[in-house]
């Protein structure tokens, strides 16, 4: 008979439930994951790192600069929501780079004016504000090529791509996008992740070519959602959000460690909304099933699932969140 043991996470109630919201850009958005589309950022990916006394409530959306996050009227919607004690996750740069007079921002001047407002008022209605600077962009070019728009990205195909020849160094696009951020931090007070070192470490430690992975890098064939293949070396994958927002959670635990007791992992999720690694249970046995850990620990988030049938001698163990069930 299969060992399976069952762990069982009852989430808080609303009212003892800490929330941390993120606004920022594609890089951080929920997407869309209908046709089993593969892109995610690393906001969308974060539950996955906090138990249920955590609640991610991401409203980072894909385009958006400092300055359309507000003018669209989203800030509105996130202090509406916002309650004493929650907290804040900060993050814009890409589009505030970007020249339509809606988007752009200038460092040292109306893009810090932006994350000041941002940390004000969080603070007015009692949240507790965390700035980062924007992730990298995989950009081992010499001279970075022209990107006027990271949203073009998505209807690129793979020939699109930028025929360039790629060297042995991440270089930076974002210039003093990312050094505003730690300004405004220290000029007020403000918990600060540096996410620009951290991914730039992560993608400069893989090199020009285990980077892809973490990306909508896909040749021809490869990736069935984008049959003709993407050189896309903004936007995150599966893969790549998970490890961005692992390595995120990480470091906002240190900047803030109360947030630690609320740190958690799994070998693998499982989410139909496309937060987790898989949204299909029997794949993410299967990989568990093929791979060689002593003990391989599945977190389910949500919903009624049938539960797998598994080998004898099996060292999986399941742990069910957010109000999941066994049929």
């Amino acid at each position: 008979m299969a060992v399976i043991m069952l762990l069982t996470l009852t989430a808080a109630t609303n009212k003892k439930t800490t929330t941390i919201f993120i606004i920022g850009d594609s890089t951080a958005a929920n997407k869309d994951i209908s046709h089993d589309r593969k892109e995610r950022g690393w906001g969308m990916a974060l539950q996955c790192f906090f138990d249920d006394n955590i609640r991610i409530d991401n409203h980072a959306v894909n385009g958006r600069s400092s300055l359309s996050f507000i003018n669209e009227g989203r800030w509105d919607t996130v202090i509406a929501r916002m309650k004493p004690g929650d907290y804040v996750i900060i993050q814009f740069g890409h589009n505030d780079e970007k020249a339509p007079k809606d988007r752009h921002t200038d460092p040292g001047s109306t893009f810090d004016y932006n994350l000041a407002k941002f940390v004000r008022e969080t603070r007015e209605h009692g949240g507790i504000p965390v700035l980062m600077n924007c992730v990298v962009r995989r950009n081992f070019f010499v001279n970075a090529p022209e990107n006027d728009d990271d949203e073009k990205l998505r209807t690129t195909t793979f020939k699109d791509g930028v025929k360039m020849v790629e060297g042995d160094s991440l270089i930076d696009t974002h210039g003093l996008y990312r050094v505003a951020p730690r300004d405004v931090a220290r000029r007020m007070n403000v918990h600060f992740v540096d996410a620009n070192q951290i991914t730039h470490d992560l993608e400069q430690g893989l090199g020009t070519e285990a980077s892809k992975k973490l990306h909508m890098w896909f040749l021809p064939g490869e990736e069935p959602s984008v049959p003709k293949g993407r050189q896309d070396n903004t936007h995150y994958n599966v893969y790549g959000a998970h490890v961005v927002a692992r390595l995120l959670a990480d470091a906002l635990c240190e900047e803030v460690p109360v947030l630690s007791k609320y740190r958690t992992d799994a070998d693998a999720t499982v989410d139909r909304r496309g937060r987790g690694d898989y949204m299909d249970l029997q794949k993410a046995v299967d990989a568990a099933l093929a791979s060689s850990k002593q003990e391989y620990v599945i977190q389910i988030l949500g919903g009624q699932w049938t539960k797998p049938q598994l080998p004898k001698k099996s060292r999986i163990s399941f742990v069910l969140r957010e109000g999941a069930t066994w049929k």
